[in-house]
Formats: structure tokens, sequence, C-alpha cells
């Protein structure tokens, strides 16, 4: 009898759609806002509809193979099940790049927003000591990481609904460039070419990153069958509303908008609209959700390297060890912890390249473990199943596919290298693992001690 303590079960709907939010960081509109600008030629509203309908269709088949597996692993497990395991190891060593390089991100750019407020402080302490509390948050437990970024996204939509309710009332007392609250123009392309708006939504899908990690969560989700599948479909629209409202309201009440200095973009558009009370507010939230990203994140990657190692994909002592009083991989914690002080010794940019790779790789196979899953294996090929579990995912495979190919030549090298080391790590351990696979075999019997 296996007495190994387990994942406690005790995520609800709720915990679940703040958990992925937190993870997606609503404020992440504002740390992106000159990059996506610039990508969109302006036309925020149209970019981020588009990158909506594309999330749309991964985010439906994420849902859908939830489903038929809710068992943590994510886009590993599911390649795995419906494709085979060695494409399902290699898709879950590129997602391994996403989850652990996401924590550092948040690290960074918590260390970063610190060090603006507090100049004298250096931005490696600042890391050091968020590296810390993640750590602690995430040993206590699961309960714990879901109160905390459900306060944190209640503030992230406070500030966000605040935000927009300051242009509301600059266009209703004619402070603003429009008079009217209701206006097609930004649904319209204008002058500007849709090979522009698509590679602004192609960028903008990254803020949409976030729905798929609560798949890691499924073991710790109170029926996650129904619960995961209804918070991704919860966690992208509420997103998607929230994106396309502020892009809206700031495109009709300030279409002449500028900016001089790239990395201040967002807080200079804050200031013009709330002036200094609303920008010195915009700090303090942006430090919480990068905090609350950071718990989220870690949260992530120690379920993600938990599945691993119970599959012995990873040392299993290690990687599938459960504390037995708090319910948590402990030890996974514990070596993301060491992993993320890296935080001091690379930018925010060679973090963000990795995290870009493996999570559009992992979306790409999701995609496509829908079509084996239920298409190839399960033969569901009615008319509407056809729909369901072909068209679509070949729809979400083919676009995130092609945002693939529009990341740049550096990162697709290093993404490439580091499937490399993987297929080599696989083959290695294959050869060092057959002779066990020979005697498995074999009608041997094991004699008794």
């Amino acid at each position: 009898m296996n007495n190994q303590p387990a994942l406690s079960k005790s995520l609800k709907v709720y915990q679940i759609v703040f958990l992925g939010l937190a993870w997606m960081t609503p404020m992440i509109f504002f740390t992106v806002y000159e990059v996506a600008y610039d990508a969109a030629g302006g036309q925020m509203v149209l970019a981020y509809l588009i990158a909506f309908l594309a999330i749309f269709f991964t985010a439906y088949s994420y849902s859908r193979m939830v489903k038929a597996y809710p068992i943590a692993g994510s886009a590993y497990t599911y390649t795995k099940k419906a494709i085979h395991p060695r494409l399902g190891f290699l898709v879950g060593w590129a997602l391994l790049l996403d989850y652990i390089f996401s924590p550092i991100i948040a690290i960074l750019t918590f260390g970063i927003f610190m060090h603006t407020e507090f100049p004298s402080i250096p931005v490696y302490v600042w890391v050091i000591v968020m590296n810390i509390i993640l750590a602690l948050v995430n040993i206590v437990g699961i309960k714990s990481v879901a109160r905390i970024s459900g306060i944190s996204v209640v503030v992230q939509i406070l500030f966000i609904s605040l935000f927009c309710l300051f242009i509301i009332k600059d266009i209703a007392t004619g402070q603003a460039s429009s008079s009217t609250l209701f206006s097609l123009h930004p649904f319209l392309a204008s002058d500007v070419p849709f090979t522009t708006i698509f590679s602004g939504a192609a960028l903008i899908c990254f803020c949409f990153l976030g729905f798929d990690a609560v798949t890691t969560m499924a073991e710790e989700t109170i029926q996650p069958e129904r619960t995961i599948p209804k918070a991704i479909f919860l966690i992208v629209c509420i997103a998607a509303v929230m994106y396309i409202a502020i892009s809206y309201f700031t495109q009709i009440a300030y279409p002449g908008f500028t900016f001089t200095n790239p990395d201040n973009a967002a807080y200079i558009l804050v200031k013009l609209v709330g002036g200094n009370l609303l920008s010195s507010l915009f700090i303090t939230v942006l430090i919480i959700a990068t905090f609350t990203q950071g718990v989220s994140s870690v949260t992530s990657v120690t379920r993600f390297l938990y599945a691993l190692g119970r599959e012995s994909v990873l040392p299993q002592k290690v990687f599938s060890y459960i504390h037995p009083t708090f319910k948590t991989p402990v030890v996974n914690i514990l070596l993301v912890t060491a992993f993320s002080f890296l935080g001091m010794f690379i930018d925010l940019n060679t973090a963000v390249t990795f995290v870009s790779f493996g999570a559009l790789t992992a979306f790409t196979f999701v995609n496509l473990s829908v079509i084996a899953h239920f298409y190839i294996k399960l033969k569901k090929r009615s008319f509407t199943e056809t729909i369901l579990y072909l068209i679509f995912p070949l729809i979400g495979a083919a676009f995130i596919g092609w945002l693939l190919t529009l990341l740049n030549k550096d990162t697709l090298l290093i993404g490439v290298a580091w499937l490399t080391v993987g297929f080599l790590y696989l083959f290695v351990k294959s050869r060092l693992s057959a002779p066990f696979v020979k005697r498995d075999h074999s009608k041997m019997t094991v004699p008794e001690k």
C-alpha cells in the first residue's frame, strides 16, 4: 500500500480563475504598451481582438484535453497520451523553458519597479528578497497562493476600471478628443495595413499567457474535468474584455497620444489620464501584480516538475516528493527558488526569449493533441465533431505555429539548442533503462525476499 502524501484537492472555479489571471497579470497591458502600440500601428483594439480569437481556439483545445486527462502535466501529458510519449517529453522539455523562466521574469520585473521607487537599493537585493518570499508562500500551501492571487487580481481589475472611468470622465467633460463613448473607429483599420495589425496581434498573444498554466493544478482542483475548462474560458474572456476596453477608451479619447521614451510610455499615458494620483497608484499596483505573478508562476512550474518526477521522466524520489504536512512539492519549490537566483545575472529580454519559445511550442502541440485523441483515436467524426475536433484545433495550431515562425532568429536557435539537449537526455535515459525494459518484457518472475 502506497502511503506517500498526495496533492490536496481544494481549489474551486473562482480560485483557479484568480490563479490564472494572477499568472497572466492583467496589468501586462501597460508593461507591453509601447511595444504593442508600435507593432500594431496604433490599432490596439483590432490587434487585441484578433489575438483573443487566436487564443480562444487554443484555450478550447486545452479545455478538451484537460477533460480527457485531468492530471498535472499540461501540454506534456496531453502530447504524451494523445500522440507519442517521446514527442510528449520533447514538448514538456520545451514547456519547461516557459514555466521555469516565468518566475524569473516576475522577480526581475518586481526588482526593476522597486528599484525605481527606491533607487538606493540595487535590483539584486529585491530579487533575493522576492525569491525567498515566493518560496515561503508556495511551501505553506496552495490555498494561501489562491488567496493572495485573488487579492492581487481584484486590485488590478479595480485599477483598470478606475483608469477607464477617468477616460470616460474626460470624454463626458470634453477634455478628450472624442465627444462620444460609442465609436466604430477603433474597429476599423483605416490606413494601417492588416499585415501590421496581425503582427501586433502576434506579439499581443503573449498578454494572454497564463490560462494554460492552471491545467498544471488539475490534481489540486475539485472536479477538474468540469472546473478547469470553465476556468480557462473565464480567464481568457475576462482578460480580453479588460484589454479591449482599455484599448478602446484610450484610442477614442487620445488618438494622437505620442511618447518619446518607450520605457515609460504607459506611465506617461496613465499620468495623462489621471495625473499624479493615478500614476502613483499605477506603480503600487504594478508591484503587487508582479509579486503575485511570481507566486502563481512558481506554483505552476513546481506542479509541472512534480508530474515529470512522478512519471520518472525526472528523478522520481526528488521531483515527486510531497511534504506530509503542507501537501506541497517542497523540494521542487526549493529547486526553482535556487534556479531563480539567476535573476541577478540575466536580463529580462533573455528570460522572455525562453518563455516565448516554450509557450508557443506547447500551444501548437496541444491543438494537435486534440486532433490525435478525439478525431483519430476516438474517431469522433460526425459533422459537429469534425468542426470541434479537427477544424477548431487546426485553426489554433496553424495560427500559433505561424507565431512561432515570427520569433527572431536567435530565439529559434536557442529553442532548437534546448530541444537538442532534451533529445540527448532522452536518448541517454532510454539507453540506460534498456536492460530493465528487456527484463520487463520477459516472463521472468521476481524472487521473493
